[in-house]
């Protein structure tokens, strides 16, 4: 499982190991008794000077507009004097006019996503023109992903196969065969990356924006992350409280859960993103899934996933590949993060049922997993595994184990929880122990924080939003009443308005505002 923010049709998580890899239970807030994270020393140990004194050296990297450049970093923060790692960094000068405001740091999520992706593509050009007009937008690829020393586990044929393995196993061969993808991932992992895992985790991403903050002359850190990327940035807060400048953490997550109760939250998430995609779909008269109810669409698109099992079904794939259940599956779960892809999927849909065509769920299936079209893959589902199972101890560690939290993985999502109880196992196999633990965030005496929840989210349930705005010591609730995930430009004035003058004057939005679209 993975969660993401990027403004895509298509982003989701699934089979690489859950937003965070695989951890309580109880409430979704964790009791006050559980540790938070410690700071760090406000003073900068005399053994990073180097890192925090380097200077950038900015180049055009073939963007208009844009400048990139490269820093450096300890590859083990516990040994500072020894090897050090390259993290690519990009940024969009201020366009002006008025007083420049410092540089806003983005990242989309994942964890996998390419922020300088993300930056070049959308942040830089599409948020509000008065942001960009006062702000240096920039980015950092974090370590292992993308242009920062990308984790390398398997090439495009290895990927297909992993993608496409049965993750509803209906006996022990096949329970063998969808464990032995997890060991051959993890395996491929460590022949390619063995070097860079065990140090990839989020907090040592953290401790990479703070280098860089200071490489781009800001005495304190702005910063915009969506998804995951709202982990990464309340953990720079809970590290360095005191340089916290204006935070915006949208579609938030709970640091205080373990993988597996995250795993079940993001699995009734999706149940509801469902729902509300059945309900807008039903009450169409060319919906693939019936006209009766929101349970009888369910059933339907359930027998679809089942009859796929039994039966892939061809797409015109130049390579052969068939739309089975698991891609059929991943196809409709990245469609629920944005209703804008709910037409999309109604077709895709449509022609798998009525023309035993699944050239429309591949695609969006293709979308997710970064598929293109010569069949090779980006390494967002690499770079997702690696920091998931660092983080967080695995979800379950043995198949046994999933079999016996089947029932409630279902209840939680009749549609969707098979599959991924099944896929919150992959961590298990991990070659690299995790370093972190479920824990809170406090970030005491940070500025204030401004955390996101949107009511109908499918990846980071609104609850999260609501337990990470408890924990924060300055956290500002602001909430957006509708579907999708994450809110920040997705057509509430109300939220946009409130974030833009937040980050253009400071002023937080009141403790449990609440908006809807438009």
């Amino acid at each position: 499982m993975r969660i993401r923010g990027l403004r895509t049709p298509a982003t989701v998580f699934l089979a690489a190991g859950l937003l965070i890899s695989g951890c309580s239970a109880g409430s979704s807030t964790a009791g006050a008794s559980m540790a938070a994270l410690a700071a760090l020393p406000r003073a900068t140990p005399q053994e990073l000077s180097p890192y925090y004194g380097q200077k950038l050296s900015w180049r055009e990297c073939g963007v208009p507009g844009f400048e990139c450049s490269t820093m450096k970093a300890p590859l083990d923060y516990a040994k500072p004097d020894g090897e050090a790692i390259k993290l690519a960094v990009s940024r969009k000068k201020a366009t002006g006019p008025g007083k420049r405001l410092g540089s806003l740091l983005v990242n989309p999520g994942g964890p996998g996503g390419s922020a300088i992706g993300y930056l070049q593509s959308y942040a830089a050009l599409g948020y509000p023109e008065e942001v960009r007009a006062q702000y240096d937008m920039a980015a950092v690829d974090p370590r292992g992903v993308a242009r920062s020393e990308p984790v390398t586990c398997l090439d495009g044929k290895q990927m297909d196969a992993y993608t496409q393995t049965d993750i509803t196993p209906d006996d022990q061969s096949e329970t063998a065969e969808l464990s032995d993808s997890f060991k051959k991932f993890a395996a491929g992992c460590e022949k390619h990356s063995g070097e860079v895992l065990p140090h990839v985790s989020t907090v040592e991403a953290a401790r990479d924006m703070d280098i860089l903050r200071s490489a781009l002359g800001d005495e304190k850190l702005s910063y915009v992350g969506a998804s995951y990327g709202t982990f990464l940035g309340a953990t720079y807060a809970g590290l360095y409280p005191d340089r916290v400048g204006r935070l915006v953490l949208d579609g938030a997550m709970d640091p205080s859960l373990p993988a597996r109760r995250m795993n079940r939250d993001q699995t009734a998430g999706f149940e509801t993103a469902f729902q509300s995609f059945a309900k807008d779909c039903v009450g169409r008269s060319d919906c693939p899934l019936g006209t009766k109810s929101e349970a009888d669409a369910g059933k339907r698109l359930k027998s679809l996933f089942g009859d796929l099992d039994r039966g892939p079904i061809p797409t015109g794939d130049s390579d052969g590949r068939k739309l089975g259940e698991a891609l059929a599956t991943t196809g409709v779960i990245a469609a629920m993060y944005d209703e804008a892809a709910w037409p999309q999927l109604r077709t895709a849909l449509t022609a798998a049922i009525k023309d035993k065509d699944g050239a429309g769920l591949l695609s969006l299936s293709d979308s997710y997993y970064e598929r293109d079209g010569d069949g090779t893959y980006a390494n967002l589902m690499f770079a997702n595994a690696a920091v998931n199972c660092l983080d967080l101890p695995p979800a379950f560690a043995t198949a046994d184990d999933v079999k016996k939290s089947l029932p409630d993985f279902e209840k939680a999502s009749p549609i969707f929880g098979e599959g991924l109880a099944w896929a919150s196992l992959n961590c298990s196999y991990w070659p690299v122990k995790a370093t972190g633990e479920p824990h809170r965030i406090e970030a005491d005496g940070a500025a204030p924080i401004v955390v996101v929840g949107t009511t109908r989210d499918p990846a980071t349930p609104y609850r999260w939003a609501e337990a990470l705005a408890d924990q924060l010591s300055s956290g500002k609730l602001l909430t957006y009443e509708g579907d999708g995930h994450t809110a920040y430009g997705r057509g509430s004035k109300c939220v946009d308005s409130a974030i833009n003058e937040y980050l253009l004057e400071g002023k937080a939005p009141d403790d449990g505002k609440r908006c809807s679209q438009g």
